[in-house]
């Protein structure tokens, strides 16, 4: 497998997995800024949703995203501790190696990042990168310096989670979700776009699911000729079932295997794999 088919992979289920990150900075002295509250019925502490990421009939990888057990204070604030892992099969190793994790801080009430974490380890390739955000300076301090951003910006991470807390049974075919996330130094737009309903089989079952497309402009982290479109379970839980990702010889899907941990029930799963 070519590699950069397989550097594909371990971006494929954050829809845009180089986004920024966190380590911690916020000025104590600096005054606590009124705070948005969204309701949040889609996910909750506990949740670990588990992929296999591969290209056609080939199995190259797996894939996690996790919601820890109990809450973690950030600046007083108390915040899921959302990761998502991405890994190559050990047998594959030694034509591609991933280890790929990203950690974000979401404020429980208001689900907007506090802090980001990435480490990226790809082939000969890695990267450690951090940031922290203060949204009542609009600022982000990160390893590459402090940057002005908007208030509620989004690591990407983040993003996908706050997506998930919208009543997507009332959005038809090309309606949009507005919202800015926070990219190499700078803030950009990011449009999830629906593009309909449709019924897909996976390990995990057989799902009813709305199809969201990420409409990344310049600065997001896929290149113009690359596809993004996830497949959410059509219920109160919005899970991703599954992320394809088209590259010029075909796509890379990741396709979800187990679930635990959910906040309630998926009334959209209507059976088993056949």
């Amino acid at each position: 497998m070519k590699q950069h088919t397989l550097r594909t992979i371990s971006r494929v289920m954050s829809w845009a997995v180089l986004a920024t990150a966190a380590a911690a900075f916020m000025p104590a002295e600096n005054p606590r800024p009124a705070l948005r509250y969204v309701d949040n019925q889609a996910f909750g502490f506990g949740e670990r949703l588990e992929y296999r990421v591969g290209y056609k009939f080939i199995t190259a990888g797996t894939a996690a995203f996790s919601i820890a057990k109990e809450p973690i204070t950030v600046n007083g604030r108390p915040c899921f501790d959302i990761r998502f892992d991405v890994q190559s099969l050990k047998s594959l190793d030694f034509l591609y190696k991933v280890r790929d994790r990203y950690r974000t801080l979401v404020d429980i009430d208001g689900v907007f990042p506090w802090k980001f974490e990435q480490s990226i380890r790809e082939g000969g390739y890695s990267r450690d990168y951090s940031a922290s955000f203060d949204h009542g300076a609009k600022k982000a301090f990160t390893t590459d310096g402090e940057f002005s951003t908007e208030q509620y910006v989004h690591d990407i991470v983040s993003a996908f989670y706050f997506v998930r807390t919208h009543d997507l049974r009332k959005f038809k075919k090309g309606d949009e979700i507005a919202l800015k996330n926070f990219y190499d130094k700078e803030t950009h737009e990011l449009k999830v776009k629906v593009l309909g309903r449709q019924q897909v089989e996976v390990d995990a079952g057989i799902f009813n699911c709305v199809v969201i497309e990420p409409m990344v402009k310049q600065g997001g982290l896929f290149k113009s000729d690359g596809r993004i479109m996830i497949w959410l379970s059509d219920d109160d839980r919005k899970i991703p079932v599954k992320v394809s990702t088209k590259i010029p010889i075909g796509s890379i899907d990741a396709e979800l295997t187990s679930f635990r941990g959910l906040r309630g029930s998926l009334a959209s799963r209507i059976g088993d794999k056949q």
